[in-house]
């Protein structure tokens, strides 16, 4: 478990905080007050938290209308622990039990949840494993659930070893699709076919939409002019789900999508799901990750003071997989 400093009797922990809004420079370290749980709360003393690339997004002051940051606040939205202590109205035998916990923070050493923001992790799977699932594991469960995958179907997933596209991929894989992985570089393919992809391209040539096969299903998570040219790959009277990434969601005319009768959703226009789907959602995950029919491909993990550090890979493309934070011993390869 991380450690924690007692200073003229008050107990602090260490937090990443953002002051104001701006590169991965706002980005600190610095001691706060220990968490106390109030009436319907748990305080998890966290493992490993969870870093998305809305993450860098929201740090940089994008998306205050869709997501409230004040600062100073703790950026992520959750990750994995050990509960610590309970409030009132909550069961006390919560405390000691491994959880993974979904809510408005991460980056802390002990962060304060609703009781109903956490699920118990099963025996088996780990700290980090459980945190690369709080939100890419709920995301791509979601979407594969939307889009009705079906035995013998060619599926394409863009961005396939994002933490998201990377579970699409297994996922497909798992319900008996035929998966075309697109994604940049060899090093990325290569990750796409360990993964079970049949087929991988690389989006970053011209011409690769011409070079696979027709798609019954894509899952755009590459969004943008990159998303319109996935759109191109579907076959007609097929689907086309798109998630969207910093270059917004792809821009497809409907006039074109009608007469190809593509039916065109963008899975993430009405919000997130809501907290018992999540709760839903996050507990199969973790069942399909303990079952070995998914995991996650844990590309790099950083300390706590090195947050700066994970967000200008997740912002350069250079992560491959899921980045997570540690404040302590957790699974998981060490970052460059």
């Amino acid at each position: 478990m991380a450690e924690f400093i007692e200073v003229e009797g008050v107990v602090v922990v260490r937090a990443v905080r953002v002051h104001e809004f701006g590169g991965p420079e706002v980005l600190v370290a610095e001691e706060v007050a220990d968490p106390v749980a109030a009436a319907g709360q748990v305080v998890v003393g966290m493992d490993a938290a969870d870093v998305i690339f809305l993450d860098t997004l929201l740090r940089g002051g994008w998306g205050r209308e869709f997501f409230p940051r004040h600062p100073p606040y703790v950026p992520g939205g959750g990750g994995a622990g050990y509960v610590l202590s309970v409030g009132d109205g909550v069961d006390p035998a919560w405390v000691g039990r491994h959880v993974v916990a979904r809510g408005s923070a991460g980056y802390a050493e002990r962060i304060a949840f609703s009781a109903e923001e956490i699920v118990a992790v099963p025996d088996g799977v780990s700290s980090a494993e459980a945190a690369a699932m709080v939100h890419d594991g709920v995301t791509a469960l979601s979407l594969a659930r939307g889009a009705k995958i079906q035995e013998g179907e060619w599926v394409l997933v863009a961005a396939a070893t994002g933490g998201a596209g990377s579970l699409l991929v297994q996922l497909a894989r798992d319900a008996g699709a035929r998966v075309v992985a697109a994604a940049r570089g060899e090093r990325k393919l290569a990750l796409a076919r360990e993964l079970g992809a049949e087929v991988a391209v690389d989006y970053s040539q011209d011409g690769w939409q011409h070079r696979v096969p027709q798609v019954d299903l894509a899952f755009d998570g590459a969004g943008g002019p990159l998303g319109k040219i996935v759109f191109e790959t579907v076959a007609e009277g097929g689907r086309f789900v798109t998630y969207g990434t910093s270059d917004g969601f792809a821009d497809i005319d409907p006039e074109v999508a009608a007469r190809r009768q593509v039916h065109v959703e963008n899975a993430l226009a009405d919000g997130p799901p809501d907290p018992a789907s999540v709760r839903e959602l996050l507990t199969e995950a973790l069942a399909l990750t303990a079952q070995g029919r998914i995991r996650p491909h844990i590309g790099a993990t950083y300390p706590l003071a090195r947050a700066d550090e994970a967000h200008r890979s997740l912002e350069a493309r250079t992560t491959l997989g899921k980045s997570l934070l540690l404040t302590a011993a957790a699974a998981g390869p060490s970052a460059p």
